[in-house]
């Protein structure tokens, strides 16, 4: 813990250096103790014996299993996020409209979808497609539909706050100017937004990510149901190994997630610390003044 005084906090003593110290230690004791707790749990069910973890050693389980799995995972993540992202920019904009017959069913189509349980919305979409376009496999479009509506909706809220929370001064400078509403909107709100909105866009997308895993329920093939239903079916016994292998995928996956949404900031907020040229050098001015 730092030792240096900051605005909220006075520098720590003696007695809270030596305090903080000890919870320190107390905490990560009870951590090692929690982790040799589970170890020794399935030391004794066996699920560290060689032969259980053995087949995520071979290709074949990789090619046939995990691999068709994380394909599932991604493509249902992938499509959902470019059409929630779309979704959520929408219906955020048309909620900041002035038109209130564009501002309410906007703002109504939000409420509603936001409200509803995930689960729910891809059950419906499940059970709704056969009555109204046959029989077919249309797991992958409930899953989509469902992610979609569900994060589009919360991205709606996320860029009506954003926009909001850019400062007044900023838009009241542009109108200034001459700059009709959507230029204001597209080349000075959105902009600035965008930035201040990137957190919670990937904090959203990571749920969306996660969320994927709800096709399991109607089988969509993803990592969960080859991870939870088809790998013990094939290796008896595999359902814990399975269990720590598919969970390593998703946290390596939100993690390249929330980096290249980190990558992408940086980038944005470096693109725009441009500084300006001088219109004169010291001096230049006075002497043309004096001419």
């Amino acid at each position: 813990m730092s030792t240096r005084a900051t605005v909220l906090f006075d520098a720590p003593g003696p007695r809270a250096r030596l305090r903080n110290h000890t919870l320190t230690v107390l905490g990560l004791v009870g951590i090692a103790a929690i982790v040799y707790f589970v170890y020794a749990k399935f030391d004794e069910k066996g699920q560290w014996r060689a032969e259980i973890w053995e087949p995520f050693l071979r290709p074949e389980t990789w090619q046939d299993f995990i691999l068709p799995g994380l394909w599932g995972t991604l493509t249902a993540a992938g499509i959902a996020s470019v059409l929630a992202l779309i979704f959520g920019a929408v219906f955020g904009l048309a909620r900041l409209s002035d038109h209130r017959w564009i501002r309410v069913p906007a703002g109504v189509v939000v409420e509603v979808f936001r409200a509803i349980p995930l689960l729910l919305l891809i059950f419906f979409i499940f059970y709704l497609l056969p009555s109204v376009a046959g029989s077919g496999d249309y797991t992958l479009i409930a899953v989509v539909a469902g992610l979609t509506l569900y994060n589009g909706s919360v991205l709606a809220e996320v860029v009506r706050a954003g926009v909001l929370a850019v400062p007044k001064g900023q838009s009241e400078a542009a109108y200034a100017i001459g700059l009709r509403k959507t230029g204001v909107l597209w080349l000075v709100l959105l902009p600035q937004a965008v930035t201040a909105m990137m957190p919670a866009i990937v904090s959203q997308l990571v749920v969306l990510l996660k969320d994927t895993a709800l096709g399991y329920i109607i089988a969509y093939v993803d990592l969960l149901n080859m991870g939870f239903k088809i790998i013990p079916a094939v290796f008896f016994g595999s359902l814990i190994p399975a269990a720590i292998v598919i969970g390593i995928i998703y946290v390596s996956l939100n993690l390249a997630l929330s980096a290249l949404a980190t990558w992408l900031e940086r980038r944005s907020r470096g693109s725009r610390k441009t500084a300006a040229k001088p219109i004169a050098k010291p001096g230049e001015m006075s002497s043309t003044t004096a001419a």
